[in-house]
């Protein structure tokens, strides 16, 4: 009779670095052969057990949980020898807990270390309930064994075999590796002679034969390696794939026990793992309180403060409590009959602390801000009531299931509330939460392409012709036949036919996806969930073990969000909201700079403010929460929202789907449209939103209004429209119909509003996010409203290394009226502060290349000592260990010394002057001088040298350099070293545009270019800005084509029609033709006019040849072939003096010879060979 088979290791895609096997692969591979069991081994993890587990049970397997780990005492360290490996099995669940624990110590001790390690002791100490294997050739009994070390493979396998008694197993391996077979010799004769039993294992790596080179590929991304390089060590054979049991059954004849203690160690391993059971943290209450009673007390008491917070007058909160008591009411008894107030009480602690201690915390997000409990228990701050929130669409009653509130925290503050947490519970109990990395398509191709040695140009080309739109992943499997266009979309080869044709026409490009096929969506890093906290009832080890990241200090639970509250632990997500730090500093601006606002609060700004809403009307809402984006800013100049609901609802519905039908709300808003109803017991609901459906709340209120639905089968109906079942839909709208048929409501129209419900259900959006979040969108829309500067001085604080967003911040705060004090040593802090409500002081922290510790000396430094009088004196007095020359330089270029010596160009030669003054300085403060004993004067030690001489900067170089050091132009304009010029022929303004069907002829400076593919080839998109006004423009191919003119930052003379865009809101130039500014001089300007004289009547004036042979005309072809030659002509305006003193004058045209090109090079050689003269392109304008 055949000897039984079970796979005992197991290293899956969750091994991270050496395998391709995928879990559902290997469960199926198992149940198809017939085996009863399967271990999970993977490499010092449980990442995968979870799933591991479920996958396993669903089909009829045996799950075994275990994981292949390092020693790194049991044999004396050999340099250049790999530590040994063992296999640990658990058999019950003292085992799991204990392999939990062995794991989490390993990795929280791995300092640099690549792979977490266990100290023999530790083994000893939580071995029971674990099974070891020896872990063949790579474990500790390989070496000796190989070696004919007996002494030491017997005293190793003795240790071994003491600390699991009965449960030590010799593990022998056939992969097709050199020393196998020697290794199996050895270990069977010591197995006899020990009394030791074995068992038979497969290294398994990947699934099939054919998926080795695959597998090295993952082995070669994940080592930096070249898959062709025939000096890489190889460690992984071709044998290593999924054997079946009779594969097995040949390979190990000779030793059927060895196979048989497989079925023995699968039958010994019994380990069930409790999952789908919540098992909260416990809340300490007040003695002789259950966690139900202290729930309702607080609530309760809550409540009764947020009425008098919303309606102080006394008759009017008695009017409406019964309202609200019957709420909560309702809401404490659906809580606590599910189990959950002391989820509620845990989360109202830590926001709690959080609000007393400084730590700002959102009003709400998700569909948690739709609970009067959270609102009573100030877990959210906006009240459900008012604004029709549904408690059902956070708990259904229906539907027992975790509630998930996420809460969103100032990102300065949220690790502090974490700590809070963490001391309050235990250390023990609370960790952050794991998250697996995959390798996406595009990722996989250029990953692939890498290891393949292919150029990097050639796989990002092919990688980028994988569709890359928002919210919809593709596969590069090849597709299957008959796709919908739908599904197509989710194959890059359908979706895209030019890379089907390249799959098809070259072999390199095939060869490249079809082992990128084999790669995609495998695990590819381990990181960390952005707010995810666990906490436990107890140590968090009990449930699963804890992983940190080689070199950090923050360990995450070895299960992702979803295995986490499988295995019963519940998972609170801390957020870090960027606006909530953003209002906090504003706040404290405000109480600190305007009387009487000290106690200033967001909590007391009205929701009905006029000018707030001319702000929105306007789309004046750049850094405005979620209103910022230019669709958002063309939406609300249309919409013109007067009303909190407004916004609520245009939030709701500027996203895909929905989105169609704001141009009939806006209609409908304004009287344009007649307000429909599908029903007018619908009326009551839709009423905000003007007859259209937009918030899923909505879809649930239809069907309790017209279906007869409770609110908790509304929700579940939401759901079932949200899946698309049709078994599940056509039960669903049988019951709506029966419902509505009793209010009156006939089948066919019945069946009309369903189907409009299972349409807005797919797409509507959670009314109480929307609520929240617009919450904060109008309370950021006030501040930018009456504490403009403030606003700014927080957000541009916040955006200190951001240069790219601080110029969108600083173009808008010009707009909105606001002035900038430049950088300064003697004024600035490290963050932007507001000087007056319009004048905004330049923080030091913006400058790139400083730092916080680098301006914080500064700051230390003048507070000491007073302003700094000089370069040098700043040198002196600085703490020169945190700040550099280089940090100098910056500060220069920026302008910060300006207000001291206004030649940058001589400050930033004199840096190393000054650091040498300085070091001298510091050498002599302990030395008293000769020249000291009488004065500072000239020649004493402590006189300060002058500033290097060298050529001041003009505009453009100032400017230049200050946006190196700042990211953009601060002190002005790049359009302004030109501007007298430019008007000569250039005479519109960008501010004075209007559009026409005419071209018309505009000149800036070219900003934010980028250059994309567009349907008829490439597509030049960009703005002019003259320092008047910008306008979007952009230029197709043919145009921009070959001509240097179109450059970031530079002069542009462009032709076009000017019309207006309606989906920016502004004009927008269709460039026809661009030009720089000396093909402009060429092509507008008339002569160069130079003035020279008066000379004396025999006085040679200065030669021009110079100038014209090193500025020749420039050649031109055209179209037709013909030669042009672009030069610009001379002429002499001349004054003789006679020898009785009169001047004549005269101008002289030089012959057409005598031309050149008018680059600015060429002016400036006419300007320095007459610096007593004048030079001047004259235009025809002139």
């Amino acid at each position: 009779m055949p000897v039984m088979f079970v796979h005992l290791r197991l290293h899956s895609e969750f091994s991270v670095v050496d395998s391709t096997l995928r879990i559902d692969e290997a469960v199926t591979a198992a149940a198809q052969d017939g085996q009863p069991a399967l271990a999970l081994t993977d490499l010092n993890n449980l990442f995968g057990a979870v799933k591991f587990y479920r996958a396993a049970i669903k089909a009829g397997v045996q799950p075994i949980l275990g994981a292949e780990v390092l020693i790194e005492d049991l044999l004396p360290s050999v340099k250049d020898r790999p530590l040994p490996r063992v296999l640990l099995l658990a058999q019950n669940q003292q085992g799991y807990l204990n392999l939990c624990e062995l794991l989490t110590r390993g990795w929280l001790a791995v300092g640099n270390k690549e792979q977490a390690t266990l100290q023999w002791a530790w083994l000893q100490e939580l071995g029971d309930g674990l099974i070891m294997l020896s872990g063949a050739l790579a474990g500790p009994l390989g070496p000796s064994l190989l070696g004919a070390d007996l002494a030491q493979a017997h005293d190793v396998a003795l240790q071994c075999a003491a600390t699991f008694p009965n449960r030590f197993y010799i593990e022998l391996q056939r992969a097709g590796r050199s020393n196998d077979e020697p290794y199996v010799a050895a270990a069977m004769m010591l197995a006899q002679r020990m009394q030791l039993p074995v068992v038979a294992t497969h290294p398994m790596q990947f699934l099939a034969a054919d998926g080795f080179e695959a597998h090295e590929a993952r082995i070669c991304i994940a080592e930096g390696e070249i898959l062709g390089n025939q000096r890489r060590v190889r460690r992984f054979t071709h044998q290593q794939y999924f054997h079946s049991t009779k594969q097995m059954q040949e390979l190990f004849a000779d030793i059927p026990s060895a196979l048989a203690n497989t079925a023995e160690i699968a039958r010994r391993c019994h380990l069930t793992l409790d999952l789908g059971r919540p098992q909260l943290p416990h809340y300490p209450t007040p003695e002789g309180l259950s966690i139900g009673d202290y729930f309702r007390q607080l609530s309760l008491q809550g409540l009764e403060q947020r009425l008098q917070q919303l309606y102080p007058n006394t008759a009017q909160r008695e009017a409406q409590h019964s309202r609200y008591l019957e709420r909560l009411e309702f809401e404490i008894e659906t809580i606590v009959k599910m189990g959950f107030p002391g989820y509620f009480l845990i989360v109202a602690d830590f926001i709690n602390w959080a609000k007393n201690h400084g730590c700002p915390v959102g009003p709400g997000r998700g569909s948690g801000a739709g609970s009067l409990v959270a609102y009573a228990l100030k877990i959210t701050d906006l009240d459900p009531l008012a604004y029709g929130l549904l408690f059902e669409r956070f708990l259904n009653p229906d539907r027992v299931s975790m509630p998930d509130f996420d809460i969103d925290f100032c990102q300065g503050n949220r690790d502090r509330v974490i700590e809070y947490v963490k001391q309050k519970y235990g250390r023990e109990a609370v960790s952050q939460i794991v998250t697996f990395g995959t390798m996406a398509a595009r990722a996989a191709i250029r990953d692939v392409g890498r290891v393949l040695d292919l150029p990097y140009s050639f796989c990002d080309s092919i990688s980028k012709l994988v569709p890359n739109k928002p919210g919809k992943p593709v596969t590069l499997q090849y597709p299957p036949a008959n796709l919908t266009a739908e599904d197509k979309e989710k194959y890059a080869i359908a979706a895209e036919p030019l890379l089907a044709e390249r799959i098809a026409s070259d072999d390199e490009v095939r060869t490249l996806i079809e082992l990128a096929q084999q790669l995609e969506g495998l695990t590819r890093n381990i990181g960390m969930h952005a707010g995810g906290v666990l906490i436990a009832p107890g140590k968090l080890t009990d449930f699963c073990p804890l992983y940190q990241q080689p070199g950090s200090d923050a360990a995450v639970s070895q299960f992702d969000k979803d295995d986490v509250e499988a295995a019963g632990l519940v998972k609170f997500d801390f957020l870090g909201l960027a606006t909530l730090t953003i209002m906090e500093l504003a706040r404290n601006f405000i109480r600190a700079r305007h009387k009487g606002q000290e106690n200033f609060t967001f909590d007391d700004v009205p929701l009905d403010d006029k000018a707030t809403y001319k702000l929105f009307q306007n789309g004046q809402t750049e850094a405005v929460f979620q209103f910022e984006s230019g669709g958002m800013q063309r939406m609300l100049r249309e919409a013109l929202p007067t009303r909190f609901e407004d916004l609520i609802a245009l939030n709701a519905m500027y996203r895909p789907g929905p989105m169609e039908n704001i141009p009939s709300f806006v209609a409908r808003k304004h009287g344009r449209e007649e307000v429909a109803y599908p029903h007018p017991l619908l009326e009551g609901i839709l009423g905000e939103t003007y007859g259209i459906m937009v918030y899923q709340e909505q879809v649930m209120l239809a069907a309790q209004i017209v279906g007869g639905y409770t609110l908790g089968g509304a929700d579940l109906l939401r759901r079932a429209m949200g899946k698309k079942k049709p078994e599940e839909m056509a039960q669903h709208r049988d019951l709506f119909c029966a419902g509505a048929a009793q209010k009156g409501i006939s089948a066919s129209q019945a069946g009309e509003i369903f189907d409009l419900m299972e349409k807005f259900a797919g797409y509507g959006f959670n009314k109480s996010h929307a609520a929240a979040y617009s919450l904060l969108a109008y309370q950021t829309a006030w501040l930018k409203t009456h504490f403009t500067a403030e606003f700014f001085c927080a957000n541009m604080t916040v955006e200190l290394d951001n240069t790219d967003k601080l110029k969108v911040l600083h173009q808008d705060a010009i707009a909105m009226g606001m002035q900038f004090e430049p950088p300064d040593i003697n004024r600035s802090q490290y963050r932007f502060e507001p000087v007056s409500d319009s004048v905004i002081r330049y923080g030091l922290g913006a400058i790139k290349g400083t730092g916080e510790s680098a301006i914080a000396a500064i700051v230390s430094a003048r507070e000491e000592n007073g302003p700094f009088t000089s370069l040098f004196d700043f040198c002196a007095r600085i703490n020169r260990g945190k700040l550099n020359k280089r940090t100098v330089e910056a500060l220069v270029k920026a302008g910060a010394f300006d207000r001291l010596h206004l030649d940058r160009a001589a400050l930033l030669a004199s840096i190393d002057l000054a650091f040498d003054y300085a070091l001298a300085q510091e050498a002599n403060t302990h030395q008293v001088g000769l020249f000291d004993l009488t004065d500072d004067g000239h020649g004493s030690s402590t006189q300060e040298p002058a500033l290097a001489e060298t050529t001041p900067w003009d505009l453009r170089e100032r400017l230049q350099q200050e946006k190196t050091a700042l990211g953009f132009h601060l002190s002005g304009h790049l359009f302004d070293a030109c501007a007298n010029e430019v008007r000569r022929f250039v005479q519109t303004p960008l501010a004075h545009l209007e559009e026409s069907r005419e071209p018309q002829l505009l000149a800036g400076i070219v900003c934010d270019l980028r250059i994309i593919n567009g349907n008829r080839g490439k597509l030049a998109l960009f703005r002019l800005d003259d320092g008047s006004a910008t306008v979007e423009a952009s230029a197709d191919e043919s145009v921009f084509s070959g001509n240097t003119a179109l450059k970031e930052d530079a002069l542009l003379v462009a032709q076009g029609r000017v019309q207006f865009d309606r989906f920016s809101g502004a004009l927008r130039l269709n460039a026809q033709n661009i030009i720089d500014l000396p093909t402009a001089r060429h092509r507008f300007g008339k002569h160069l006019l130079v003035q020279m004289g008066p000379l004396a009547a025999h006085e040679p004036g200065p030669s021009f040849s110079r100038v014209f042979s090193d500025h020749p005309p420039q050649r031109a072809t055209t179209d037709s072939g013909d030669v042009l030659m672009r030069g610009l002509p001379v002429r002499v305006r001349l004054g003789i003096r006679s020898n009785d003193g009169s001047i004549v004058e005269g101008t002289l045209a030089l012959n057409e010879d005598c031309q050149f090109y008018p680059s600015d090079a060429a002016l400036a050689s006419w300007t320095a060979l007459l610096p007593q003269g004048q030079v001047h392109v004259v235009y025809s304008s002139n």
